[in-house]
């Protein structure tokens, strides 16, 4: 899958391009005279071409000038079959849900926990739709209290699992939890 997507992703896009060419952009400005049209090619494809070329430049003047610059450190250390290494945390966007995994003392619970983590977020697509403008204030309120949440759990799965982390990673995933049924029972 790591190795379609991107093609997949880069195919839809040349779609997307051509269709753009061959039909057209809607006019959300209303503008009426040609004139004043400024057309997609060769304006913006050669603002895209300059971009991917300076990106594609920096990634080969760093990979040429000083190759192991973004590489971690940890790749270095030779490896002992007999020991695991107690520095193996997974990538940033998947630290959240170790935290809620090592906070759970039982595997199955652990998993039945990162299940229902998914599970909870599709009923909140179908809330809010049909809400008024008058509950504002507690939806920023809400949200910020959300994003605070995620920011400590993805904190507490870079730590190491000894108190008084271990400790906080239990009380993050259960005011995580909470919010969530809060949210739920409130709408």
């Amino acid at each position: 899958m790591h190795y379609l997507l991107p093609f997949l992703i880069l195919g839809l896009v040349i779609i997307h391009l051509v269709f753009l060419h061959e039909q057209k952009s809607s006019n959300p400005l209303g503008v009426q005279i040609s004139s004043d049209k400024i057309p997609f090619h060769p304006y913006f494809s050669y603002k895209d071409l300059v971009r991917a070329t300076l990106i594609i430049f920096t990634i080969f003047f760093i990979n040429k000038t000083n190759p192991y610059f973004l590489i971690d450190p940890e790749n270095f250390v030779p490896a002992n079959p007999l020991v695991t290494p107690t520095h193996i945390q997974p990538e940033w966007y998947f630290l959240f849900a170790y935290a809620i995994l090592r906070s759970i003392p039982n595997k199955l619970g652990g998993v039945i926990g990162l299940l229902i983590r998914i599970l909870v977020i599709l009923p909140l697509s179908l809330i809010g739709k049909t809400q008024q403008n008058s509950k504002k204030e507690i939806k920023f309120i809400s949200f910020w209290t959300f994003i605070i949440i995620f920011i400590i759990l993805t904190w507490l799965g870079i730590k190491p699992v000894e108190e008084p982390f271990l400790r906080l990673g239990i009380i993050a995933t259960r005011i995580y939890f909470a919010w969530f049924t809060i949210i739920l029972l409130t709408n």
